[in-house]
């Protein structure tokens, strides 16, 4: 039998379309709540931002006076909607969280939908099945965010102390949520799972980690900056129909949902990464160790 090798980070790029074919239904289900609830989160920033720009265009309309001279004792009064912004600051903080906590939900969800695809145990509609990827969620939900709020820890602590170590840490840290999913593995073990995967084969991996991330993260700024401008362009036409809120809203609804599918796409990537090093470990032990290890059934590949 062929020792399993590390590929290319495009075979797993490629491997991951591979999976996400013909299940697009099921994804699209499974992170419909979460695209709603994380754009409802982001549209008070918007709008925000919306009130600023047509506050200071106000001061540029025709007829109105930017300078001019004031007595001292009639001091300049800013109008109410000059000094506070529509959404105080302690609101759109709380927003912000809600929002992290919908994207560390969206990986968990992608993980157990792709956990499902690769067992072949599935429903024969989508909505049944997107139905049953958020049971097995929920249930998971508790050891998940430990296991996220541990990572972050983790990963804080080496930033504290210096920079390099919180790098080293986001990539010895990268497969705990996998291990979660996939073998059962719950709080510290799964970090230490993750660790232990990356054993003597750091490098290799942290380059294809590397890559899935400035991939992923250079896709991700595209769709942001491309939400900013259209909505500075599309702001005013919202404003003169009346319609701000929902066109707002509607841009934000598109970019969040083309974010949380590109992230998808690169966690299914990662479990793909994670899977041949399960492999390779499995290949690496001891004939007295195989009970060590839980099975792990290969997902088909891609000829490249």
């Amino acid at each position: 039998m062929a020792q399993t090798r590390l590929k290319s980070s495009f075979i797993y790029l490629a491997n991951a379309v591979t999976d996400l074919r013909g299940n697009w239904a099921t994804i699209a289900l499974v992170l419909a709540p979460l695209v709603a609830i994380a754009a409802l989160c982001l549209l008070p920033d918007a709008l925000n931002l919306q009130h600023d720009l047509a506050i200071r265009f106000q001061r540029f309309e025709p007829g109105t006076r930017s300078i001019g001279w004031t007595a001292v004792q009639m001091p300049y009064g800013q109008t109410a909607a000059e000094i506070s912004p529509l959404f105080p600051w302690w609101a759109l903080l709380l927003f912000h969280l809600v929002t992290v906590v919908v994207a560390f939900a969206v990986n968990l969800v992608v993980l157990c939908s792709t956990r499902r695809i690769q067992s072949g145990v599935r429903r024969p509609r989508a909505l049944n099945e997107a139905i049953e990827v958020y049971r097995e969620a929920i249930a998971l939900t508790p050891a998940f965010f430990w296991i996220v709020g541990l990572q972050l820890i983790a990963i804080a602590v080496g930033f504290i102390l210096l920079i390099i170590p919180g790098l080293l840490l986001i990539v010895w840290l990268y497969f705990a949520q996998y291990a979660l999913v996939f073998r059962g593995t719950r709080g510290v073990s799964a970090l230490m799972r993750s660790y232990e995967l990356m054993r003597g084969r750091f490098m290799r991996v942290a380059t294809r980690i590397v890559v899935f991330l400035a991939v992923w993260s250079g896709y991700n700024s595209w769709v942001g900056g491309t939400f900013f401008g259209v909505s500075l362009l599309l702001g005013p036409i919202g404003v003169l129909t009346g319609t701000l809120s929902t066109t707002i809203f509607l841009l934000d609804l598109l970019a969040t949902a083309v974010g949380f599918a590109t992230t998808a796409f690169f966690i299914v990537a990662g479990m793909r990464l994670y899977q041949d090093l399960e492999q390779i470990a499995a290949e690496d032990i001891t004939p007295g160790q195989e009970a060590i290890l839980g099975p792990t059934a290969p997902l088909p590949t891609v000829n490249v």
